[in-house]
This record gives structure tokens, sequence and C-alpha cells, in this order.
């Protein structure tokens, strides 16, 4: 959970910071920082895969299940690599003293594939917050088929 300092106002410019700061998190945890799933995800969320063969992660609905997918993910594609690209959506407010909104990203997921060329395929995360905790993720990706984005 991201730490505020100072008022409990925050400028526009200190919600897209930590705004940003949660979608880091996420992106450390999906390239191996398991143990941040405790720290950034609610007790109990639900994700939302829309590619094909994500079904698994309709089951997930804590910390320790993701960060058990995320490890076996790791243990079959060791050189999985997630980046957050392009300019983040930050639409957050502080209530009650905690981060509540949605932060979006599109991101870029590198590999080694089968023949050992270099697989890139790029996606959006949308990450629903409340009380500070990753409560909701809506993920989309170009798939197996797809094509990145970005150059």
């Amino acid at each position: 959970m991201i730490e505020l300092e100072g008022s409990p106002m925050l400028t526009r410019e200190e919600l897209r910071r930590a705004g940003t700061g949660i979608y880091d998190d996420w992106t450390a945890l999906w390239n191996g920082g398991t143990e941040l799933a405790g720290q950034i995800m609610a007790p109990l969320f639900t994700l939302r895969y829309a590619q094909a063969n994500t079904e698994p992660f309709d089951e997930i609905r804590t910390p320790p299940q993701l960060a058990d997918v995320i490890a076996a993910w790791r243990d079959k594609r060791g050189d999985l690599r997630f980046t957050a690209e392009g300019t983040p959506v930050v639409d957050l407010e502080l209530l009650d003293g905690t981060l509540n909104g949605l932060v979006a990203r599109p991101y870029l997921a590198v590999f080694t594939g089968d023949d050992g060329g270099e697989v890139a395929r790029s996606g959006t995360d949308t990450l629903r917050v409340e009380g500070g905790l990753i409560t909701e993720v809506w993920s989309v990706s170009s798939g197996a088929a797809g094509r990145t984005f970005y150059r």
C-alpha cells in the first residue's frame, strides 16, 4: 500500500505519482516480486483477463493465490519481463485517507519463444483501487497471435 505523507489533500500531481507507483508495483509483482501481492492486493479481489487461455485467472481471489500463479509462470518462462509503457491514466481521489479510483497503463511483455527468438506482446491493465489496495484488474493483451503496439 502506498504511504501518503502530508495533508489530507493531495495535489493532482501527487495523485498521479501515487497512481503510477501503484502500477509500477503491479508490474514488479509480475516481474517476480511475489512478496508484493500481500502489500498491494486487497485480501479479496477480482481478476478479469480478456484473452484466450486465461480462464484460470477467473478463480484467483487472494494475494497468496496470485503469488503462486505468478511464481509458476516465472518457473516456466524465467526471462519473461513486463515493462510499463505509454502514459498512465490516473483517476484517483483521497477518501478517508486512502486512495480510491482507477489506474490504467499499457505494458509490453517480452520473452524467448520456443524457436529461440524474442516474442513481444502488448496490452493494457486497468486497476481498481479501493482503500489504497487493488481490488479489481481488467487486463487485455494482444494474445498469442497478437502484436506489439509500441516500437
